[in-house]
């Protein structure tokens, strides 16, 4: 598909650039082919009203100098007298000549077999034909052409060349976007199955006649502990549907985020307590930003979270946040096995869990992922740090 998709722009590029190319030589033809004729013609006008008009070295700079001959006529139209750059000794050929020029009914026209264009003038001797060659200008013309012809060669293979990069560097977000997908779907499927296995199989359980009723509880319980996880993790994807969709922005207000990360981290205090754990909670008053509120508190709840999972025990959580200018800063930082450069890079991907062998416990591995399209859809950043046996969770947002 991804082939396709580049063949496609590359070939709609290049009959775009044939198109754009194909107008600017026909104009370029055109124009040079009207002002060859019109310099041509008004030359001949003027020999007509002079025929026998001597030049000098220097005249008619400003005009072209025409391979002319000129056929005075009497007053019958007959043929009088002949004169100009040619050998005029065959009167045959120029009375044809003139008889065709005749029979076109034109004060100006050409004859295309003789190569000739011919214009009708008064003198003070009477009425005149001007013949004019039209070889040189005809050259001119095959000329411009030839040369159009290269230069659109050569610009097609240049264009083609830029096209085929342009199409491997546009393609390469949908490329990206589609193995996302692929990978998405994978892990999703992957996360689904054990769930869905433990379901199926006690649910078989359950109509074995052979077990007691405590065993039917066990299997009943386990059933119902899985289809909460499932629950969870479907509610997970609709909320990374939903960042994805940009929904976000149609709820956005000035929020007054000290207010949000105080509230967000009291909840989470008698956890940390259970946990033996200790929270440091302290907030800078009166940093408003602009953003939703409900999704700002769940940035604040998901950092919080994420801290108390993979903290050791007896450790101290701090939370931070303050001003820096025109933006702020939340800080989230917890004790821990220090993270690896890889983890550092891939923790905020989707289902990427830095101690997979901690399972359902660590959660899903999407809670970050939603971290990361809230505070990139509230035009901030978010990264992490691992120094001293400590991680650190930074986001910054732009003061509203």
């Amino acid at each position: 598909m991804l082939k396709r998709l580049r063949l496609k722009f590359i070939c709609i590029n290049m009959a775009m650039v044939l198109a754009v190319l194909l107008a600017m030589f026909a104009t370029v033809y055109q124009v040079t082919r009207q002002d060859l004729e019109t310099e041509s013609i008004r030359t001949m006008r003027a020999i007509a009203a002079e025929p026998f008009r001597m030049g000098r070295p220097g005249d008619l700079e400003e005009g072209v100098r025409l391979p002319y001959f000129v056929l005075q006529l009497g007053r019958n139209g007959d043929l009088v007298t002949a004169g100009g750059y040619f050998d005029l000794s065959d009167e045959v050929m120029l009375q044809e000549l003139l008889q065709k020029a005749q029979e076109t009914g034109e004060q100006e026209g050409v004859l295309r077999d003789y190569g000739l264009r011919f214009c009708y003038g008064r003198s003070p001797w009477g009425r005149s034909v001007v013949f004019a060659d039209m070889s040189s200008e005809q050259k001119t013309l095959d000329s411009l052409v030839r040369t159009c012809a290269v230069i659109g060669g050569v610009s097609m293979v240049a264009f083609l060349l830029i096209s085929v990069f342009l199409a491997r560097w546009a393609v390469r977000p949908v490329e990206k976007a589609w193995d996302q997908q692929r990978q998405f779907v994978a892990d999703a499927s992957h996360e689904l199955k054990t769930p869905l296995t433990v379901i199926l199989t006690n649910a078989e359980l359950l109509q074995e006649p052979g077990y007691d009723e405590q065993s039917r509880r066990k299997f009943s319980e386990s059933i119902l502990a899985m289809t909460r996880q499932m629950r969870g993790l479907v509610e997970n994807l609709l909320e990374l549907a939903r960042v994805d969709s940009g929904r976000i922005r149609t709820a956005m207000s000035r929020v007054d985020f000290s207010a949000v990360v105080a509230e967000g981290a009291l909840p989470f205090e008698p956890l940390y307590f259970e946990q033996g754990l200790e929270l440091d909670a302290w907030t800078e008053e009166g940093i408003f930003v602009y953003g939703s509120e409900d999704h700002l508190r769940q940035v604040v709840e998901i950092l919080l979270d994420n801290a108390r999972k993979y903290s050791e025990t007896s450790g101290a959580v701090t939370l931070r946040l303050r001003r820096q200018g025109k933006r702020c800063l939340l800080t989230v930082s917890n004790p821990g096995p220090e993270l690896s450069p890889e983890d550092r890079k891939n923790i905020f991907k989707r289902f990427y869990r830095v101690n997979r062998a901690r399972g359902m416990e660590g959660g899903y591995g999407l809670g970050l992922s939603i971290a990361d399209g809230i505070v990139r859809e509230h035009r901030g950043r978010i990264w992490v740090e691992s120094a001293g046996g400590q991680n650190s969770f930074f986001v910054e947002l732009p003061v509203g």
